[in-house]
């Protein structure tokens, strides 16, 4: 019986995982593609797609591969050490990005709100220090920024310096 083993090089381009997710984006990829991108290369019998597949079919779909632990990631044919660190890799990065909560940002609603947001850090200065607070459309804080460290007791700022940042 013949090898119908395909090379990733004879897939035109345009359907190639790699290509794929350059000109339409990760979201319009299968399971398996991604999978197959995480792996890098197939074996010299199987293609990687095909690699792709039968990993994504051990596990019955990501639910399971979820969990995976590397000595059943090996235990597939095709799938040694290398293959088997980028896969848990990246399914840990998922989950990291998954439980990642962005820090609430303080809310200034008022100039004694601003003043309060910086003085402890400019109490103890001994020159006067010009902060800018950028903020966001909630009124968030993005940013703080000193633009000058002027003398003991003034600060002279011109508007473009302010504007600039």
């Amino acid at each position: 019986m013949p090898n119908l083993h395909v090379k990733m090089k004879d897939i035109p381009k345009q359907d190639r995982p790699r290509e794929r997710l350059i000109e339409f984006g990760a979201s319009h990829l299968s399971n398996q593609e991604l999978i197959a991108i995480l792996i890098g290369s197939g074996t010299k019998k199987e293609s990687v797609q095909e690699l792709a597949k039968r990993i994504y079919s051990h596990f019955e779909g990501i639910e399971l591969l979820r969990e995976a632990t590397i000595e059943e990631l090996i235990t597939i044919k095709g799938i040694g050490k290398v293959k088997a660190v980028n896969i848990l890799a990246a399914i840990e990065l998922g989950n990291r990005i998954n439980r990642f909560k962005a820090p609430e940002r303080y809310v200034i609603r008022s100039p004694q709100d601003g003043a309060d947001f910086v003085m402890e850090d400019l109490r103890n200065k001994n020159q006067e220090n010009f902060v800018v607070l950028f903020l966001n459309t909630k009124n968030q804080i993005i940013h703080r920024q000193t633009i000058f460290i002027g003398s003991l007791n003034a600060s002279i700022v011109h508007p473009r310096e302010v504007v600039r940042p």
